[in-house]
C-alpha cells in the first residue's frame, strides 16, 4: 500500500482551486494505492475564527456537495485508486459538544478522518498558532513565553486524544508536532521531546494513528516533519500505527517529500 492520507482540496478556502482528478491523476501517475481526502471541516457556528480571513474551515454549505464530488470520483477511479473521503477536524477547546454534535450528523460518510490542533486558547481568546511568525510570537508574549505556548499546546493535544466526540471521532492525530511550524523564526531552543513522547506514548494507549506529516519540511522556518525525523523511528519502535500525509494544499504539493520519509 503506498498511501496520502492527508489532502486537500478545491473546497479549502485557503488553499487553490486545483481539482479533485489533478489530484487523483497525480496519485496514480506516482503510484499511490490509496488517497484520502481531508479537507478542513467547518468550524462550530459559535466559534469565532482568529485568523483575519476568518478562512481556517471550509463552508457548511458546500459540505455535502464536497461529499457527492467524492462519492462519484470513488466509483469513477475504483480500478486505479482507493479514494477515501475524509475531514480534518479541529479540537477546539471547550467546544467539545459542538464537534461531537457535528459529527453525530455527518460522520456516516466519512470513510477516514484525521483530528488536529490549530486553535489555542488563552484566557478568553484563541489563536491560530500556525498562522504567522507574527502572530505566534505576539501570542506568546500573551501567554509569559515560547516554552509555555509550546506546553500549552501539547496539553491541548493530550486533551484532543482523551475528547469525547463520539463514535465518528477520528481516530487519526494531525501533525502532533505543529507547534515547530515557527522554531527558527522566534529562534528560542525548547527541548520538548519528553512532551512529544507523551503525546505519541498516549496515541498508541489509547489506539489513535499518527499523520505522519511531511508538509513542515516546506516550511522556511520549520524544516522538518511533524514529528521530528527522530520521533518517527520513536514511533515505530513502540508500535503506533502510522499514515503518511502531505498536507498538500494544491497539486504541487501532493505526495510532498513521500521519498525523504520512505527512502528508497
Amino acid at each position: 500500500m503506498k498511501f496520502d492520507g492527508h489532502v486537500h482540496s478545491p473546497y479549502c478556502p485557503h488553499g487553490t482551486s486545483d481539482s479533485f482528478k489533478q489530484y487523483i491523476e497525480k496519485a496514480i501517475s506516482h503510484d499511490f494505492t490509496d488517497i484520502t481526502f481531508t479537507e478542513h471541516a467547518p468550524l462550530p457556528l459559535n466559534f469565532t475564527d482568529p485568523t483575519p480571513q476568518q478562512d481556517s474551515g471550509m463552508n457548511p454549505e458546500f459540505l455535502m456537495t464536497y461529499f457527492e464530488d467524492l462519492q462519484c470520483l470513488q466509483k469513477e477511479y475504483a480500478k486505479d485508486i482507493r479514494i477515501h473521503i475524509g475531514l480534518e477536524v479541529d479540537y477546539i477547546q471547550g467546544f467539545e459538544q459542538e464537534t461531537r454534535k457535528f459529527l453525530d450528523t455527518y460522520g456516516h460518510f466519512l470513510d477516514d478522518s484525521i483530528l488536529s490542533v490549530h486553535f489555542l486558547q488563552w484566557q478568553n481568546i484563541f489563536e491560530c498558532i500556525d498562522f504567522s511568525p507574527e502572530s505566534f510570537m505576539a501570542f506568546s508574549k500573551k501567554v509569559g513565553s515560547i516554552e509555555q505556548v509550546y506546553n500549552l499546546y501539547y496539553d491541548t493535544v493530550l486533551q484532543s486524544i482523551k475528547a469525547d466526540l463520539g463514535q465518528y471521532k477520528p481516530k487519526r492525530i494531525g501533525h502532533p508536532s505543529l507547534i515547530h511550524k515557527f522554531q527558527l523564526a522566534h529562534t528560542v531552543k525548547i527541548d520538548d521531546s519528553a512532551r512529544i513522547r507523551e503525546v505519541l506514548d498516549l496515541m498508541k494507549e489509547e489506539g489513535y494513528e499518527l499523520d505522519l506529516n511531511s508538509a513542515g519540511l516546506s516550511k522556511t522556518h520549520c524544516q522538518e516533519p511533524y514529528p521530528p525525523f527522530s520521533f518517527i523511528d520513536y514511533s515505530k519502535s513502540i508500535g503506533l500505527s502510522i499514515v503518511f500525509g502531505s498536507d498538500a494544499h494544491s497539486v504541487a504539493d501532493l505526495h510532498q517529500h513521500y521519498n525523504v520519509i520512505y527512502p528508497k
